[in-house]
């Protein structure tokens, strides 16, 4: 497991965080993320991100005031059922 600080990166994280589980997160292996949620638009970008990227996110919880972390797996994710 790895934790990431993406903070400073402010809203631009997104490029980054899909690096480093591409680049520095083995097969089967959680990631950390943290950065600041802002509008609170970063969240569920960054959920759609991981899982349109096929990873698995794990974990979503606000970390304090102004930041939020994430848990990633690097497995492929279940496939979203749509409700008819």
């Amino acid at each position: 497991m790895k934790r990431f600080d993406l903070r400073p990166l402010k809203d631009n994280f997104y490029e980054r965080m899909i690096y480093l589980m591409k680049e520095e997160i083995k097969d089967g292996e959680n990631a950390i993320f943290l950065f600041e949620i802002g509008d609170f638009s970063p969240i569920q970008k960054s959920a759609d991100l991981i899982y349109e990227n096929g990873y698995t996110l794990m974990n979503s919880i606000k970390f304090n005031e102004v930041d939020w972390t994430i848990v990633v797996k690097k497995i492929k994710p279940e496939e979203k059922k749509i409700e008819e």
